[in-house]
């Protein structure tokens, strides 16, 4: 019998396959004998690439922390900091926003994930080339991955429902219109981080200056 021109199986194809189990039915869902029957093999196949469980899930995570674009933070790009902040924010969160329930394994922090290291990496010596203390460049960088994860963990427009009488004014006089957020949630969820990452950055630029340099110096 000819051998196949391509293994059976690899750790792209493992961790893509984690991938759909993880964006379908959560990281509970993640297992060998489920990940084996997607991939038509064999449960002790899987251990030839990855040890555990928890492997395969740092694996799939670090798949997404790759398609986050860090073109902005190039010696060559013409953006100053605050724009490539802003930018970088908006491929990150795009990003998890595709990819909602690996957010808890993200959270965690890059450890030895390549692509998760190449993004700390990328952001800190963006910073400290436009002139940052390299003490607040990681604060920077610890406060961009809080907001960015905190806003991707879940909708606060899905957080009510679709029931006017859900909100009767007698109790909650404040929240007539609540019951409209659920529909418009792309509009709420997308409006409030991008007021946030403004006030955000609004706030850094203010320490910028404060350290008495230039807000519009490029990153190079």
């Amino acid at each position: 019998m000819a051998r196949p021109r391509k293994p059976l199986l690899n750790r792209e194809r493992i961790v893509e396959a984690a991938g759909v189990l993880v964006d379908r039915e959560g990281l509970e869902a993640v297992s060998t004998r489920r990940l084996a029957a997607a991939l038509g093999v064999s449960g002790p196949s899987l251990y030839n690439h990855f040890r555990t469980k928890d492997e395969i899930l740092e694996a799939v995570a670090d798949a997404v922390s790759a398609r986050v674009d860090l073109s902005m933070f190039g010696a060559d790009d013409p953006r100053d900091w605050r724009t490539a902040l802003r930018d970088w924010a908006h491929s990150y969160r795009g990003a998890l926003a595709d990819h909602p329930n690996i957010v808890p394994v993200l959270a965690r922090g890059p450890g030895r994930r390549p692509s998760g290291l190449r993004v700390a990496d990328a952001v800190f010596g963006a910073m400290t080339a436009a002139g940052w203390p390299p003490a607040q460049a990681t604060r920077i960088g610890a406060l961009m991955r809080y907001f960015i994860l905190g806003s991707a963990v879940g909708s606060f427009a899905r957080g009510f429902v679709d029931d006017e009488a859900a909100y009767d004014p007698a109790d909650y006089p404040h929240l007539g219109q609540a019951h409209l957020l659920a529909e418009r949630q792309r509009e709420v969820d997308e409006g409030a981080f991008d007021a946030g990452l403004t006030a955000l950055l609004d706030g850094l630029a203010l320490q910028y200056e404060a350290l008495g340099l230039s807000r519009g110096e490029a990153l190079a």
